[in-house]
């Protein structure tokens, strides 16, 4: 159903193109949320992450 939408907006051409962009957007958008969390304050990013928010705490 979803597809049949976007194909009558979109077109399949585009369709298909974005398919195989995919895996690469994926993978630079983790690259740069990783560079974003290394070169910022990391453990500000990392406090809203529940398993690691714990093992600061006593910290400071």
């Amino acid at each position: 159903m979803v597809q049949n939408i976007l194909n009558k907006i979109v077109g399949a051409k585009y369709i298909s193109v974005l398919r195989t962009w995919v895996p690469n957007l994926v993978t630079w958008g983790t690259v740069g949320g990783v560079a974003l969390v290394h070169f910022t304050d990391w453990r500000l990013i990392l406090d809203y992450v529940p398993y690691i928010r714990g093992k600061f705490k006593n910290d400071e």
